[in-house]
């Protein structure tokens, strides 16, 4: 019997083929989402790895599209990964890049899947020929347009003159280098020179630029830009609907590239706030964290813990709530070891990662989210209502005395303990060194003073043209004794206030250089063009 089941075929897995959609990964569907998020082989093209590693599992495999000379795979090579996955029974999502309904790419890999005899499901996604108009800030008809034709600027013995009609909007796919030739053959069909024309690149994310011309004037605008790579190019009135209907590429942010220096383990809450206001942020580990050298002053107030030693607990940092959790765990402890424990925690980070553990805070400061507000709302000891006078304060091993000293002065004992340690993470490389000391990230956002330290310890100092935000006063002045400018400083100390003060600064710059005539207003641009002028 054994012989029999060891001799028989495993199941065929399931394919599914998804499309990625224009770019951004939030523009998935729901249920792309979902197969993603269930496959165990993703084979995946390169422009969308950023795509699928948002959406996978952490136990999926990832497979690019190329051979071992990172040459890309054609269609019939791409199927045959999906096709060994599938025999060798695995959940196989092929996850490409755009949209494969409209280039074709579905078709040739179907066909190869059947001629396989491998069952599929195909998810289709959000085309590229309406997500990235709409995010340029036109639709494909209006007004006197009422048609559109989407096209292949590499199609061989194109008949131009078919084209001459100027209520008629062209979308070319991937013509973003042919838009010169594009215009010229236009013009030779009858089109006005005064044809409006845009060609975006890096359509629906935060890298997407367009450049917006006219047949006529277009070869020049495209040298001028200087930008190269794939893209659509839209002919037609239609392009003139950007003046009200723009709004991804007007957000106050969008292009910026903000370096964020952070913890190896902080929630990456600021940038994907960042993101929304259109800015690319660029993360560097300054810190790691790592357990105390020595462990028996946390062993020691983890059991006063459980026993009922204190009164209270005062969290000031998620990697702080980490370590006694992880203390407790060793121990094969939960929650429950906080019963009868009154908590305090700094921050809404840190109050939602003792919610996540199971612990709901007593105090939680909401004037501010630092220290001194917490001091500010603590209450003062009182041997008639109180106990135990004593509080557990688990802490980093650099974390100022501010809070324990204050504490003292309202009558409680405090067990000051060096819950982690806080190190200088590798330096970043190379090229992210030099474009922090050159001026190649527009803004920097430090959120506490030991980014501050760190990063220009690893890394150097900003550049003078690169703009300083802070999450708050003590962060601010530790940036000023580090020789920095401060620009923008948050009206409350978590990262949303921090994130909502850059934008609002970076709006303020975009407006003063309208009014002044300007059309460049990142920091970082700003520089470079006044170096190609001086030059």
């Amino acid at each position: 019997m054994s012989d029999l089941r060891s001799k028989r075929k495993p199941t065929i897995g399931a394919v599914s083929l998804v499309a990625a959609g224009p770019g951004d990964p939030d523009l998935l569907t729901l249920r792309a989402a979902h197969l993603l998020s269930t496959a165990e082989v993703v084979v995946c093209d390169t422009a969308v790895l950023s795509v699928a590693e948002v959406h996978v599992n952490a136990e999926a495999q990832i497979l690019n599209t190329i051979d071992e000379n990172g040459i890309p795979l054609d269609h019939q090579g791409r199927a045959r990964l999906v096709a060994e996955a599938a025999k060798a029974g695995q959940r196989t999502v092929r996850l490409f890049a755009g949209d494969p309904v409209v280039d074709g790419a579905l078709a040739i890999e179907v066909a190869a899947l059947h001629k396989a005899k491998i069952p599929f499901e195909v998810a289709p996604g959000v085309s590229i020929v309406t997500g990235v108009p709409v995010y340029a800030g036109f639709t494909l008809t209006g007004g006197r347009t009422r048609t559109f034709q989407v096209l292949d600027a590499d199609a061989p013995d194109m008949d131009w003159s078919r084209f001459s009609d100027a209520h008629h909007t062209l979308m070319f796919m991937s013509g973003a280098d042919q838009a010169p030739d594009i215009a010229r053959n236009l013009l030779a069909a009858g089109r006005s020179a005064e044809t409006p024309i845009v060609i975006t690149r890096g359509g629906t994310t935060v890298e997407q630029r367009s450049v917006v011309s006219t047949l006529g004037n277009v070869a020049t605008d495209v040298k001028n830009a200087r930008q190269a790579g794939p893209g659509i190019v839209v002919v037609g009135d239609v392009v003139a609907q950007r003046e009200r209907m723009s709004w991804f590429e007007v957000k106050p942010l969008f292009g910026w590239r903000v370096l964020v220096p952070r913890t190896q383990d902080q929630p990456r809450l600021l940038t994907d706030r960042l993101r929304g206001f259109g800015a690319i942020p660029v993360e560097v580990p300054t810190i790691s964290v790592e357990p105390p050298r020595t462990p028996h002053q946390m062993e020691r107030a983890v059991h006063g813990l459980v026993s009922g030693r204190y009164e209270w607990i005062g969290f000031t940092s998620v990697n702080a709530v980490r370590a006694v959790r992880e203390k407790l765990e060793q121990y094969g402890l939960d929650a429950r070891s906080f019963a009868g424990l009154k908590v305090a925690a700094v921050g809404e980070g840190t109050a939602q990662a003792l919610i996540n553990f199971g612990v709901r805070p007593d105090l939680v400061p909401v004037t501010d989210q630092t220290s001194h507000a917490l001091l500010e709302e603590w209450p003062p000891y009182d041997d008639l209502l109180d106990p135990i006078n004593r509080v557990f304060l688990p802490r980093a091993d650099i974390a100022t005395e501010t809070l324990a000293a204050g504490l003292a002065e309202l009558g409680w004992e405090v067990e000051d303990v060096t819950a982690y340690r806080t190190v200088r993470a590798a330096p970043p490389p190379a090229e992210t060194r030099e474009a922090i000391k050159s001026g190649g990230f527009d803004a920097v956002l430090f959120t506490s003073s030991s980014t501050v330290r760190n990063l220009v310890g690893i890394a150097g100092k900003p550049h003078a043209t690169t703009v300083v935000a802070c999450i708050g006063p003590q962060t601010a002045k530790t940036a000023e004794e580090h020789g920095l400018r401060v620009d923008v400083l948050a009206e409350d100390s978590t990262p949303e206030a921090l994130a909502v003060a850059l934008a609002a600064h970076g709006e303020s710059l975009r407006v003063a250089a309208a009014e002044s005539g300007e059309h460049v207003w990142r920091p970082s641009r700003r520089r470079t063009a006044a170096r190609r002028k001086a030059t």
